[in-house]
């Protein structure tokens, strides 16, 4: 006897799978990040992430540009400064270059969504996410007024939407009082509510210039053993005044990704950090996996697992190919 069930059925052909299809990509939920740094003319290749760049500002609108062409139309920046200093005073810099290139994106693309990550780490002369003390120890409480302070200079520069990802306790708060106290009220905060301590930020360490000058950061980012953890932080969070939350890394954490989609009513933010692009990059450059292949599954795994938008380094190279079909 042949079975009654037989999934094969819906399997025959191309268009037929695509009927059935559970998940689906699409470039409207894909984010961008850019690096952006000081001067005229730069395009400076990252050695450990093949085909991403560190941007001057003009040089970042013409890649832009070329960007939006395949329908991608949101940008996550990220700043290298000319100068950093003990308390990274360059974050809430009016003239810093994350400012300058959000007010250069709105006049160029008024239509696009500017996302700015806000954190202290790109800035600080010692590579930390917040104030360090004469024994090393990061200091949670005198760290949020600084990242308040950045948060309204990065919407009066033009961010639509502002992304602390410094894993300060009651930093979700402390920006929400300082965007509101300055009239930018409906500015949303996109959380990096479960910003894990992982390996996989190696490359962004390069990209970013950012790596910690001592010690590392595990007294703020989370233990990627605890997926308990991850799910409070992501509460509070919310209970603080997130608009979106975020987990990050990605595909090493789809169990908390599913968690926290079955959790909360807000939208679910997935990061596809350097690492994760690294890996496919690399393996792909020596012929031992299919790029797209890989890439498509990658996200369609992260989609499937719960994100409703992806920040991913192959966002534009996902537009084409979906442009393509």
């Amino acid at each position: 006897m042949f079975p009654i069930e037989r999934p094969r059925r819906l399997r025959q052909n191309p268009t037929l799978r695509a009927m059935v299809q559970e998940t689906r990509l699409a470039v409207d939920e894909l984010i961008y990040p850019l690096f952006v740094r000081p001067g005229q003319g730069v395009q400076q290749p990252i050695a450990a992430m093949p085909g991403i760049f560190q941007w001057s500002v003009d040089r970042a609108l013409e890649h832009a540009a070329i960007v939006r062409e395949t329908g991608v139309n949101c940008f996550l920046f990220f700043g290298i400064p000319a100068h950093k200093d003990a308390i990274g005073s360059g974050a809430w810099d009016p003239e810093g270059v994350v400012p300058q290139a959000l007010r250069a994106f709105r006049r160029h693309f008024p239509d696009a969504v500017l996302i700015a990550d806000l954190c202290l780490c790109e800035y600080t002369d010692h590579g930390h996410c917040g104030v360090v003390d004469a024994q090393g120890r990061i200091l949670n409480d005198p760290t949020l007024d600084l990242l308040a302070r950045a948060a309204v200079v990065l919407a009066e520069a033009g961010a639509d939407v502002i992304a602390p990802s410094d894993m300060m306790d009651g930093r979700v708060a402390r920006i929400r009082q300082a965007l509101d106290e300055a009239g930018l009220q409906t500015v949303p905060i996109l959380s990096y509510a479960a910003k894990f301590a992982s390996a996989f930020y190696g490359p962004f360490r390069e990209a970013a210039e950012n790596a910690p000058a001592f010690g590392d950061r595990r007294t703020y980012q989370m233990d990627p053993a605890n997926r308990r953890e991850a799910i409070k932080e992501v509460l509070l969070d919310i209970a603080e005044g997130a608009d979106l939350v975020m987990v990050k890394p990605a595909l090493p954490y789809l169990d908390v990704l599913r968690e926290v989609r079955e959790r909360v009513l807000v939208p679910v933010v997935a990061y596809q950090v350097s690492g994760e692009f690294a890996m496919i990059k690399g393996a792909a450059q020596h012929g031992w996996i299919d790029e797209r292949r890989a890439v498509e599954e990658t996200l369609t795994a992260i989609r499937r697992a719960g994100a409703d938008l992806i920040i991913t380094y192959y966002a534009p190279e996902v537009g084409r190919w979906l442009q393509q079909g």
